[in-house]
């Protein structure tokens, strides 16, 4: 049996393509990663974040957006979609079309079965190369956990929260997240 090596596309071809699809694909070094649809509770999850961070910030200089704004790393090598990303001051794009980010602040994924190992590694390995990251968190979509990296001067400091009644202390945004708001109508 022979097993085949996946097709590798330039980083113009995959935006190109990316650009006029339907569904979102990321991209890392060269391969293409279709990403599927999420569930009733990842996207109720999502929404309770993103409200949550809007009345928190409101008013201030840090701005929130949804999953379909794409982040790169440094190398322009890798690509993805975060559930929630966090800009604080001037966003900063690739180009013209305003549709890649290249400065996050914070960046969220929801959790699954099937990306929670990506989204701690290979992912989480990417993301710590972009010099505007200072948190990373990962919100548990079966019960109310969720773990914070925090940019350290010497790496990154992982902390975790897992009681209904606690709260995640964002320090690069000046909040809290409550997890009561974020699991809101899911536990």
């Amino acid at each position: 049996m022979s097993l085949s090596s996946p097709a590798i596309v330039s980083v113009e071809e995959y935006l190109a393509a990316d650009r006029t699809a339907e569904s979102k694909s990321e991209y890392y070094d060269g391969v293409v990663y279709a990403m599927s649809g999420a569930s009733l509770r990842h996207n109720l999850i999502v929404t309770n974040l993103i409200t949550t961070l809007k009345n928190g910030l409101r008013g201030g200089k840090c701005r929130v957006y949804p999953s379909d704004l794409r982040v790169s790393t440094p190398s322009r090598r890798r690509y993805f979609y975060p559930d929630v990303t966090v800009v604080c001051g001037s966003a900063q794009t690739a180009d013209e079309r305003n549709d890649i980010l290249l400065n996050p602040t914070l960046l969220i994924e929801v959790l699954s079965d099937s990306t929670a190992a990506y989204d701690r590694g290979r992912k989480f390995l990417s993301y710590q190369t972009i010099p505007s990251l200072k948190e990373y968190l990962l919100v548990a979509q079966d019960e109310p956990r969720i773990e914070c990296y925090r940019r350290q001067t010497e790496g990154w400091l992982y902390t975790q929260v897992f009681s209904p009644e606690a709260a995640v202390n964002l320090e690069s945004l000046g909040i809290e997240l409550a997890l009561a708001e974020i699991y809101d109508e899911i536990c």
